[in-house]
């Protein structure tokens, strides 16, 4: 999913920032109104967060040019603003949400999450069953099941199962070590961070068969999942 993000305030950006890397969001941060307008009708975006108050063009401006222009892009608005009749004003010139600072980085996904539902945008191959899709895996997160071609995987554990549902919502991406750790252990874990080596590994022995790879490794940098062709 890529996301737009105007907003002034770095230690804002730098916050929804970290949050998008661990969430595999593939996001770019605009600091003013007038390029962040700009960046928002080039209609390259999954999803457009916008700050009320910016350097040139304010953020209501930005909203209403967006949707004069008839991009059918999902809005959410950042604001300090807490009068009701504000809120309202938001809404009215076409935001699909609003966010009042100070917020929370997993309320702010939550809002993403849902906004992006209502126009059909999924990240990863996530449908509204709960299952991860993709060409060799079917992966339900509710039941923590995962079948390989139709075959179940009955031998994850946990931590391998959570490593796959990572890498499978977000296919070719390119992950580090750091950034899995992030996702799959959380900021607290303090041990050696070869440990996904480790898993790698593991889920490399229980997946890949008959000479397939979908677990790759890039140098200097971490790992990617990305599934071969099938065979003619």
């Amino acid at each position: 999913m890529k996301i737009l993000v105007i907003e002034d305030s770095e230690s804002v950006s730098a916050m929804i920032g970290m949050f998008f890397q661990k969430e595999g969001i593939d996001g770019t941060f605009v600091p003013d109104g007038d390029t962040g307008c700009r960046e928002a009708l080039s209609g390259r975006y999954d999803c457009l967060i916008i700050d009320w108050m910016l350097p040139g063009m304010d953020g209501v401006s930005i909203c209403r040019r967006v949707r004069k222009a008839g991009l059918e892009v999902p809005i959410i608005m950042l604001t300090a603003k807490t009068s009701e009749d504000d809120q309202v004003t938001g809404l009215e010139t076409g935001a699909d949400d609003y966010v009042t600072k100070p917020f929370s980085p997993a309320a702010l996904m939550a809002r993403i999450r849902a906004v992006t539902r209502r126009y059909g945008i999924r990240g990863g191959g996530e449908d509204e069953e709960g299952l991860i899709r993709t060409r060799h895996f079917l992966i339900n997160e509710k039941t923590r099941e995962v079948r390989l071609d139709g075959q179940t995987l009955p031998n994850l554990t946990p931590k391998e199962f959570d490593l796959l549902a990572q890498f499978a919502r977000h296919p070719k991406q390119v992950f580090s070590r750091e950034q899995l750790i992030d996702s799959v252990w959380g900021y607290d874990f303090y041990g050696d961070d070869r440990t996904v080596d480790v898993h790698v590994k593991r889920l490399r022995s229980k997946t890949e068969t008959d000479g397939r790879q979908f677990f790759h490794t890039v140098w200097g940098v971490g790992y990617r999942f990305e599934e071969p062709e099938d065979r003619a």
